[in-house]
């Protein structure tokens, strides 16, 4: 399974990819972006199986990213990790199409729980 880690800080990223570790999912192909536009630009290119974005970044945000390929038509499996979490923050992801929206600090049983389902 290809999946993406889209996060404007490479600690995080590297937290997110030990943490999926962590719970078990392994000898993924993991791929990373720095901010929304990348994420957005990987999505296109690399077509991953998975989306684990950080919800706050630069260019576009990891709502405008999920938003513009739901518009685009593509039904790429998406998630988010973040720090803010409010009852709007989880309406608005589920209406767009979110399949998980994970809150810092987290654990690697918190992966386990979202993505059960969802990685093979």
């Amino acid at each position: 399974m290809k999946i993406l880690i889209a996060d404007d800080s490479k600690a995080m990223r590297l937290v997110i990819n030990h943490m999926l570790k962590q719970a078990g999912f392994r000898g993924h192909d993991i791929i990373e972006a720095a901010d929304g536009n990348e994420a957005f630009d990987a999505i296109h290119r690399d077509d991953p199986d998975l989306v684990i974005s950080d919800w706050n970044m630069p260019g576009r945000t990891g709502i405008e990213v999920l938003q513009e390929i739901r518009a685009a038509g593509i039904d790429t499996t998406f998630g988010f990790v973040t720090t803010e979490i409010s009852p709007e923050m989880r309406v608005l992801a589920e209406s767009a199409g979110s399949s998980f929206l994970i809150g810092k600090p987290f654990t690697p049983d918190d992966f386990q729980r979202a993505l059960d389902d969802i990685i093979h």
